[in-house]
């Protein structure tokens, strides 16, 4: 996928000047660019074909597919999923001996992803959530009064371009990364972490028909 780039205090910059977060950096945006055209049309097909035949409503956005691939592609590579910040199950803490966290996206004091120097959000969610996206990866990389599960340093944010909401058919309601860019100067104070926003290109070859919820190849 095509994507565009805002660094917030610096962000790119100072991750790229240590080795090391460079190198965590680099992992999330090879993911992203190796996400083809093909890799989505395919998985959003597999998926409509599978929910159809079990009778289910198929997915109208390219935004669960988007999820999955990155989901997979990231934890193959070492990343966490469903990260906790805090430590006790108060805070959603379901982490087991092993180490491995139960998924439970419904807890709010989790991360989609973390790894070394970092944690990451994806935000295809609606638009009034953009604050709390924005302060998730800033929690991670503050001390705190409740004792924490992950110390990060920097934090990425990953979401849809207007064209991509568009032509994906995400939800009128969704957050777009412009919209994104326009809350960062009114919370600079807050967000007190270098932060990436990453705004997701949509697909060139095709875009998914609101009214059949199908892939349809752009002309």
């Amino acid at each position: 996928m095509q994507f565009r780039l805002h660094s917030h205090r610096h962000a790119e910059a100072v991750m790229r000047s240590q080795a090391k977060s460079e190198r965590e950096l680099d992992e999330v945006l090879d993911v992203i660019s190796g996400i083809s055209d093909g890799d989505l049309l395919a998985s959003f097909d597999t998926k409509a074909k599978r929910k159809s035949a079990a009778g289910k409503k198929v997915d109208k956005s390219l935004s669960a597919v988007i999820n999955e691939l990155l989901r997979n592609r990231l934890a193959a590579k070492g990343w966490k999923t469903e990260s906790p910040i805090f430590k006790g199950v108060e805070y959603g803490d379901t982490t087991k001996k092993s180490g491995i966290a139960k998924r439970n996206p419904k807890n709010p004091w989790r991360l989609d992803f973390a790894k070394g120097s970092y944690s990451i959000e994806v935000a295809f969610n609606h638009g009034e959530a953009i604050p709390w996206n924005l302060l998730k990866p800033v929690i991670a990389g503050e001390l705190n009064h409740v004792l924490k599960a992950i110390q990060s340093e920097f934090g990425i944010v990953i979401c849809a371009t207007n064209d991509l909401k568009v032509k994906g058919n995400f939800d009128s309601a969704v957050g777009e990364y412009e919209k994104f860019l326009k809350y960062l100067k009114p919370l600079r104070n807050f967000l007190t972490i270098p932060m990436l926003i990453i705004g997701l290109e949509a697909p060139e070859t095709f875009r998914i028909d609101p009214k059949t919820r199908r892939a349809v190849t752009n002309s």
